[in-house]
């Protein structure tokens, strides 16, 4: 069943099964529509029969049949052995031998293995908690700092803003997806499908498009800047809007369309089908063209920092400008095309890791980089921190006065 490979293991099960009872329940219907002709008995023989595993064909009674285990990938053992059921006069005879002794798991869950699992997925939800719950307030304290003061009010700094806007959206569709898929742990998150559950993962895809988009404009911005010093960068700003918030929109409206159209199943978070590339080509675009940017850059700079016609406070300048958005093309891009040329059943655990606990964190190293750490933003802090302080300072003089005078 190669369409399931491709299934969160957590469905994958559930899934297989789904689709062998759906074929065999069409073969059933249409057996059920041909009537013997008028006259004659109906052929002596067993009908098509769903018994929860397999599907068992119709045969004229003193016949058998043979099927093999279920076809699920690591989760039988592959067994050359058959299960047979016999036509009776009264109907099919059980399985032999019986699925649990002829179908053996590939790994015999205990009740410590569930438990175990259970605690390493809830260890992971408060890591990952943890790093968004960090990334928010950083972020949110970042965007705070870029607008009150009005001498960082600039088109690098309001780029900054809207990367840091795409990160607060990705946090926040995390948690709304988690509080729409499992929030109640009596519904089956692999057979849910309702318009609630399939508009968070719409938003969470938005968001993640959103992130590389604005990451690529970062790189882009960067390039332009090193290219063109002389040129007005307020011109490019609604271009780079346009880029940042409205190819994902665009994307994921397609993408929208694409699954109402040919595959409305499930909540869409599985990426099961071919029209999970809407989303993924577009992502692997954008920090393809990034690493051809990065790449760009480093031999601009190069040819820059060698250059005898530029002042030493110009090189310095110009490696301030880019230590950032080089550090972070790499680091975003090169985990997402590693992890994007392998199935999505390989190495699950490690993927889960670098998405949820290492990426929760990505949005405290932005805010880190571009603002905290940024030169300019800590002298702007330090000089109206210098004038509150005189501020005060005066204030407190001025009532000491006041009461001697008095």
């Amino acid at each position: 069943a190669p369409k399931v490979q491709a299934t969160h293991p957590d469905c994958s099960i559930v899934l297989y099964f789904q689709e062998q009872e759906a074929e065999c329940l069409e073969i059933i219907r249409s057996e059920s529509q041909i009537s013997a002709p008028p006259g004659l008995p109906e052929q002596q023989g067993c009908l098509t029969e769903w018994d929860g595993v397999s599907c068992w064909s119709a045969v004229p009674v003193g016949q058998s049949r043979a099927v093999a285990c279920p076809d699920i990938l690591h989760i039988f053992k592959k067994s050359k052995a058959l299960i047979r059921r016999n036509c009776t006069e009264s109907g099919w005879s059980f399985p032999s031998p019986p699925y649990y002794s002829a179908c053996e798991l590939e790994a015999i869950g205990s009740s410590n293995d569930t438990e175990a699992k259970a605690s390493y997925f809830v260890t992971m939800k408060v890591l990952y908690t943890c790093g968004y719950s960090t990334s928010l307030a950083a972020l949110f304290l970042a965007i705070g700092i870029f607008s009150c003061f009005r001498k960082l009010h600039c088109t690098r700094n309001s780029i900054h803003i809207h990367f840091f806007t795409s990160f607060i959206l990705r946090g926040a569709a995390v948690f709304i997806k988690d509080a729409v898929l499992f929030s109640d742990e009596s519904v089956d998150h692999c057979t849910m499908s309702t318009v609630n559950c399939k508009a968070a993962i719409a938003f969470f895809q938005y968001s993640v498009l959103a992130n590389f988009y604005w990451l690529l404009v970062e790189g882009m911005y960067l390039q332009t800047l090193l290219l063109l010093t002389f040129t007005s960068d307020k011109r490019y700003i609604w271009w780079y809007i346009l880029i940042g918030w409205g190819v994902p929109m665009l994307t994921v409206c397609v993408w929208v369309v694409t699954r109402l159209q040919y595959d409305n199943h499930g909540c869409w978070d599985d990426y099961t089908s071919l029209y999970w590339w809407v989303i993924k080509a577009p992502i692997l675009l954008a920090i393809f063209v990034n690493f051809l940017i990065f790449l760009n850059v480093i031999r601009i700079l190069a040819q820059k920092i060698r250059s005898p016609d530029i002042s030493k406070n110009y090189k310095q300048q110009y490696m301030r400008l880019t230590k950032s958005t080089l550090l972070l093309i790499p680091l975003f891009g090169v985990h997402y095309v590693v992890f994007a040329l392998f199935p999505e059943h390989i190495g699950v655990d490690a993927r889960l890791y670098f998405e949820l606990v290492l990426g929760s964190y990505q949005g405290f190293l932005v805010a880190l980089l571009y603002c905290f750490l940024n030169g300019e933003v800590q002298a702007e802090i330090k000089r109206n921190w210098g004038k509150w302080q005189s501020s005060m300072e005066s204030n407190v003089f001025n009532l000491v006065t006041q009461d001697f005078t008095a």
